[in-house]
């Protein structure tokens, strides 16, 4: 099974007309951004993780991985904020054919830094698999902090990387700079890819990748090889599709319309989200007629 690479799409979970997992569907879209050249993180936030069942994240893990073989690197999000049940879950995922873990900060209950590092840390140790963390504190309400981060990186061999949306491009770089050889950071935050590339980071798990896989990896590349004027020509080419994923009616809700208009419905959204507004719709048409995706 391939290490996850640069370009990770946190893939959307498509539903049906009764808002029941679309498998099928799901199977699609997996193999779709596979051969756009991306790596896939299912059951993440855009992934509805929060409104679906671990019975449903375990099907929809074997669902991909048979969907996409053996050279599509898979994330299984199974964190959450219980850490019993977040064990729990991780461990059934361990024994499916993924390749690493994707543990988000516990959401509403605002752990300490103490509660962040034992909560990570018991569950990274029921896996053998490489466990990266996501820093997302407008979601969760809480930021981890560069030293839990590094204090987790160092004493946890398994904890090889981490999902950054804190905004923060300074504690970004804290991270990248005195975290030990070997790991890899990733923007959680399309629009910030690009500084976050500047200051140590690999890539991106990104959401506008559901639309536009290949002009991001293609940035990713770009920068990498050294052409970080081409890499900052796609970057700005592509902000508006960004601004488009995370208008008023949020994520995922603004990436599920624009696959719509791209031409490939996933279905609607569980409850508390709801879908886009007309008039964010008329937004996202726009920025993806005018892009050349729809």
């Amino acid at each position: 099974m391939p290490e996850p690479g640069n370009l990770i799409t946190a893939m959307v979970t498509p539903f049906d007309a009764d808002l029941k997992v679309d498998y099928d569907r799901a199977a699609e879209l997996a193999v779709r951004l596979g051969d756009a050249g991306s790596d896939i993180l299912v059951s993440g936030t855009t992934g509805e993780s929060p409104t679906i069942s671990a019975e449903e994240k375990l099907e929809l893990f074997r669902v991909v991985r048979d969907a996409v073989g053996n050279d599509v690197g898979i994330l299984a999000g199974t964190g959450g904020n219980d850490t019993a049940k977040s064990i729990a879950l991780t461990a059934q995922a361990s024994e499916l054919a993924i390749d690493a873990i994707l543990l988000v900060g516990p959401y509403y209950n605002k752990p300490s830094q103490e509660g962040f590092y034992q909560h990570f840390r018991a569950i990274a140790e029921c896996t053998d698999l490489p466990v990266v963390l996501y820093n997302v504190p407008g979601r969760t309400g809480k930021n981890i902090e560069t030293s839990t981060v590094l204090r987790l990186a160092e004493d946890v061999a398994s904890i090889v990387g981490m999902k950054e949306a804190s905004g923060d491009i300074g504690q970004i770089a804290e991270i990248c700079a005195g975290a030990p050889e070997g790991f890899r950071l990733w923007s959680g935050d399309d629009g910030m890819t690009l500084p976050i590339l500047s200051v140590g980071g690999v890539g991106v798990i990104s959401v506008a990748s559901q639309i536009a896989a290949e002009e991001i990896g293609e940035m990713i590349d770009c920068h990498h090889n050294g052409d970080v004027v081409r890499a900052a020509q796609i970057h700005g080419r592509l902000m508006p599709l960004y601004d488009a994923c995370f208008l008023p009616s949020g994520n995922p809700p603004c990436v599920k319309r624009a696959l719509e208009v791209c031409g490939f419905p996933v279905g609607g959204t569980r409850l508390p989200v709801v879908p886009a507004s007309e008039k964010d719709t008329a937004t996202i048409r726009e920025v993806c007629e005018r892009l050349g995706y729809a």
